[in-house]
């Protein structure tokens, strides 16, 4: 798991070869103008999706993974808080290879808070819990990139 500041993501270009993609497109793009719904950028390998998301609390999000997929999580509208467990302290639960998606019941055990302006890169080793907010609704970009 990565967390910094939209101004830094740059320097994490190197640990994926479509981290440079993102970063192009941030800079050509104002994810709040964009329209809630998915935004190909390099087909199925790198995608983003807005979203409206309803608010939750640590008690209802639940804790995912994702095999194929890295997720860069960016709130736009609020502050957003991640519940994050590291893969290997998560218990075996079921793969949903087509949304490729493990959703885990319990509570995470650590938790971190971005604001607009900041990110959070979850890799497939990290099992995190999105959409935690005091907020009724958050508009978000979930960049969907290639493993």
């Amino acid at each position: 798991m990565v967390v910094d500041t939209l101004d830094n993501l740059g320097k994490y270009e190197a640990l994926n070869p479509l981290f440079k993609d993102v970063v192009e497109f941030l800079k050509s793009n104002d994810l709040n103008s964009l329209e809630a719904g998915k935004h190909l950028i390099k087909g199925k390998d790198l995608f983003v999706n807005i979203q409206n998301a309803k608010g939750k609390t640590k008690e209802v999000a639940k804790l995912e993974t994702h095999k194929n997929m890295i997720d860069i999580q960016i709130p736009l509208s609020a502050c957003e808080t991640f519940g994050y467990t590291p893969l290997g302290d998560l218990p075996e639960a079921e793969y949903n290879e087509e949304k490729d998606i493990t959703k885990y019941d319990g509570l995470a055990e650590t938790y971190i808070t971005c604001k607009p302006g900041e990110f959070a890169i979850f890799f497939p080793q990290d099992g995190h819990a999105p959409c935690i907010t005091e907020v009724e609704e958050i508009k978000k970009a979930i960049f969907k990139v290639l493993a």
